[in-house]
């Protein structure tokens, strides 16, 4: 079966290559990566979404951050195929073009250390979207698994407005509940959930609830079904049919222009038995070919994704 034109909206390759340079993007006999370039190919991808996420085990503040940036450069655009994506222009060139897009985000805050300049600096270094936290708090916001559960902070909340100024995208995976419905409610632009599924098929902090599904369809936001095997099932072992629940359920609630895929490979040490890598894929679609039409994978896998950067990237 000829692959899906995929987008992944989220990767940790960046991450991993932070913490050991020796990795490579573009050949990686080891097999130490789960998101290479030969694997992109192999899965017919058209974007791939790199996010910049400091291990919590790494020092605080921006030289990490900037580091990811240069990796970013170094390593992955440095290819001669791989093109940057900053702008609807640049979406269109890469269906001309052949070429693979690499789409630059940033997980976490934390090392902007409430620096507002700092984000205008990653924007101009091509970062187009903005995860406020990880799963712990910051200056900006509480993430899921912080206890006391609590929203966005007054420099957050500037934070919102500058986003929607820059067109930087936001995204609210990791945020918590309360922080959610606060982006939501502040936000003149469409939002994003790059890596989430949903919270009634499998009943994880990180997974999205009915009313918040509900919430990012009615403003034209995407949501990005994940390959977490934790947020995919609760106990044993998950499978690929256990994705097609999560895509049914956001299918059921409205969603099937809404839905995208943010794989979170190389963010994860287990995998969906079948879903190791973008290489496999494929199996995903084939999977979901007896349930929903061509054109309604094809939106899952890509299509969707690509209109919302057309309308939502700066120009």
């Amino acid at each position: 079966m000829k692959p899906y034109p995929l987008v992944d909206f989220h990767c940790d390759v960046l991450s991993k290559l932070l913490e050991d340079e020796s990795l490579s993007f573009n050949n990686d006999p080891a097999g130490k990566l789960d998101v290479t370039y030969e694997r992109l190919t192999q899965a017919g991808a058209l974007i791939q979404a790199f996010a910049i996420y400091i291990p919590e085990r790494m020092e605080r503040g921006l030289r990490p951050v900037l580091r990811s940036v240069d990796l970013f450069y170094r390593c992955i655009l440095s290819h001669p195929e791989i093109k940057l994506i900053r702008s609807p222009q640049d979406v269109q060139e890469i269906g001309q073009s052949g070429k693979l897009g690499a789409l630059l985000t940033l997980e976490g805050l934390d090392g902007l250390q409430e620096d507002f300049s700092a984000l205008r600096i990653l924007f101009h270094l091509g970062v187009r979207s903005v995860g406020l936290t990880w799963n712990h708090a910051n200056w900006a916001a509480d993430g899921v698994m912080e206890p006391r559960q609590g929203g966005l902070t007054a420099k957050g909340r500037r934070l919102i407005r500058l986003c929607n100024e820059l067109g930087m995208l936001l995204d609210v995976s990791h945020l918590t509940d309360k922080g959610f419905w606060e982006l939501a409610d502040l936000s003149t632009k469409p939002f994003i959930a790059s890596h989430s599924n949903s919270r009634s098929i499998c009943d994880h902090p990180r997974n999205l609830t009915d009313e918040q599904i509900r919430a990012i369809i009615a403003v034209d936001g995407r949501i990005g079904i994940t390959f977490v095997p934790w947020f995919v099932k609760k106990s044993g072992e998950a499978v690929v049919s256990d994705v097609i629940s999560h895509i049914e359920k956001v299918c059921e609630l409205g969603g099937v222009s809404n839905l995208m895929l943010g794989s979170d490979y190389d963010g994860i040490d287990s995998h969906i038995a079948g879903l190791a890598h973008p290489g496999e894929t494929p199996r995903l679609a084939e999977a979901l070919q007896p349930y929903y039409t061509n054109e309604q994978i094809a939106g899952f896998f890509g299509e969707n994704a690509l209109q919302f950067l057309k309308d939502n990237l700066p120009g």
